[in-house]
């Protein structure tokens, strides 16, 4: 976007909104994502540069602490992402009157973290109140998953279905959706570095009633698929053993329906190759040892991230969620270099 234009639309005017506009128009796709139309646009922005207004120097110095470079690239993605998503969340929440269920589905370096804080951070100044809760905060406990790997040890890493307690996130999301409600919910929390980096709950945060829940996850969303797609799957399903850990795990899949029903709205982040995944978790680990810290070796991220294609491969279960307007209201592709692609509403 034309970063003159961005700077002029925290002080608008008639002719300033006119060509915001015309913009925002010319990418009809994402316009119809945001519920943007010739006859409401002007009002919507207006409304946007206001909040553009108030949350940019949070914003910036929020991205700035999580690593971002360059201002005019958080200003920008501010303005075409992260202000009309939270707008429409508000709207939502408003026409739901109850909590709204947010589900983010996305990958390693995907920017779903980052996006949950930015929007939590808008919906405060659209005087919502919001909370964060991530699929890993509904591990089984450390013990639970020592057991579940001596009655299968193909789970050697945390993470796919089966190791989650789903139970318990039906009770916190039904507690959250509760008109009127005015107990506490208590949500628990996961220590990724307990026990040697295999993790465990830390125990539990209390929460007043929100507004609006983020529920974000790397399989989020996600459906059971058909047994014939098991028959020629793709890499790195190759061996026998493959194919039945993968229609194992799908078959485990089925028992987080129920927790899915729960969400209100779904956003998928799926990067422009899902191989990126990969990639990009090298580049991560690479940083951490730059840094002095410890990490995965190249060939221990090649095995870390292929067990995770292997149980729920992103061809097979991402890929159909971004074309099924059942399931997911709104697609937002990640170029290789972690900047927003395409946004749109599946069709």
């Amino acid at each position: 976007m034309n970063h003159q234009l961005l700077r002029q639309a925290k002080s608008p005017n008639e002719e300033v909104i006119e060509q915001l506009l015309e913009v925002e128009l010319a990418d009809s796709t994402r316009a119809k994502a945001f519920g943007i139309t010739q006859k409401n646009g002007k009002k919507q922005l207006e409304k946007r540069s206001q909040l553009l207004i108030e949350v940019s120097d949070q914003v910036l110095e929020l991205c700035r602490s999580l690593g971002f470079q360059s201002d005019d690239y958080i200003l920008s993605l501010l303005w075409q992402l992260w202000l009309p998503l939270a707008m429409q969340l508000a709207s939502c929440q408003q026409e739901l009157g109850r909590t709204l269920i947010q589900g983010i589905l996305g990958g390693q370096g995907t920017g779903k973290t980052t996006l949950a804080a930015v929007i939590r951070l808008i919906l405060r100044h659209l005087d919502l109140k919001s909370v964060a809760i991530s699929i890993d905060d509904l591990y089984k406990t450390y013990a639970d998953r020592q057991k579940l790997q001596q009655q299968d040890p193909r789970l050697i890493w945390r993470g796919p279905p089966g190791t989650h307690d789903v139970e318990l996130g039906i009770k916190i999301l039904d507690e959250f959706r509760q008109p009127n409600r005015t107990k506490p919910i208590l949500v628990p929390r996961f220590d990724k570095s307990a026990f040697g980096g295999q993790g465990d709950r830390a125990g539990f945060e209390s929460f007043s009633p929100v507004d609006v829940v983020l529920f974000e996850g790397w399989f989020i969303g996600t459906r059971p698929v058909e047994q014939t797609a098991f028959e020629n799957p793709p890499d790195p399903i190759i061996t026998s053993e493959d194919r039945l850990f993968a229609q194992d795990i799908n078959e485990k899949l089925q028992e987080y329906l129920p927790l899915w029903d729960r969400l209100d709205r779904l956003i998928v982040l799926y990067p422009v190759d899902y191989r990126l995944s990969k990639q990009w978790r090298k580049e991560a680990e690479q940083k951490m040892i730059a840094t002095g810290k410890s990490g995965m070796s190249n060939e221990e991220i090649d095995r870390f991230v292929e067990y995770f294609w292997r149980s729920l491969h992103p061809e097979l279960f991402i890929t159909p969620l971004i074309h099924n307007a059942d399931w997911v209201n709104l697609a937002i592709e990640i170029n290789s270099d972690h900047s927003c692609g395409r946004v749109y509403q599946p069709s």
